[in-house]
């Protein structure tokens, strides 16, 4: 069993998704956004998004934190205020031990929906039918935390299957080229 949450990192809005990998397929356990306070002081913001994490964490029990990578925004301060988004989700992983992956928008995109320039409503809709929840309400940004997570369940599903070959004896890694 393998538990992953994704966090959709931002400053007005950080959504998050819980998926696990069980014998019998992949689950939805829980999604949702946190939501700060436009108002209050960006310390106070970064520190809402914070504490909600951990707590989150704490609940949720995840084996790993799949966050999305930074991209350059054309916006500056959109930037600076994704990383300090990013920052809280990376500290949060930091505090609970969780192991930490980053996957880039179109490296998400092209996991869950086959095409790395697919539209949220595409990919909001393979995440939808992936879980088998059609009927769950979704903000976009919870819907791209379950892709992260998505995303990292079938990543390291593959990356295992590559490093169990190259573990392999060279003489079976021969015998099985020389089979196909």
């Amino acid at each position: 069993m393998k538990r992953v949450i994704g966090i959709d990192p931002g400053t007005g809005v950080c959504g998050f998704g819980v998926v696990e990998r069980t014998a019998a397929g992949l689950n939805y356990l829980a999604a949702g956004t946190i939501r700060t306070n436009r108002g209050h002081a960006m310390p106070r913001r970064l520190m809402t998004i914070h504490e909600n994490l951990l707590r989150l964490i704490d609940e949720h029990a995840p084996d790993a934190m799949s966050l999305e990578r930074s991209f350059v925004a054309t916006n500056v301060q959109s930037a600076f205020r994704l990383g300090e988004g990013r920052a809280m989700a990376m500290l949060a992983a930091a505090e609970r031990n969780l192991r930490l992956f980053e996957y880039a928008p179109a490296e998400v995109k092209l996991s869950v929906a086959g095409w790395g320039r697919a539209g949220k409503d595409q990919v909001k809709s393979m995440v939808r039918k992936s879980l088998g929840i059609d009927r769950v309400q979704l903000a976009d940004d919870a819907a791209d935390a379950l892709a992260l997570a998505l995303c990292h369940l079938t990543r390291s599903r593959m990356a295992q299957a590559v490093d169990a070959v190259r573990r392999m004896p060279a003489v079976w890694r021969r015998v099985g080229s020389v089979a196909r």
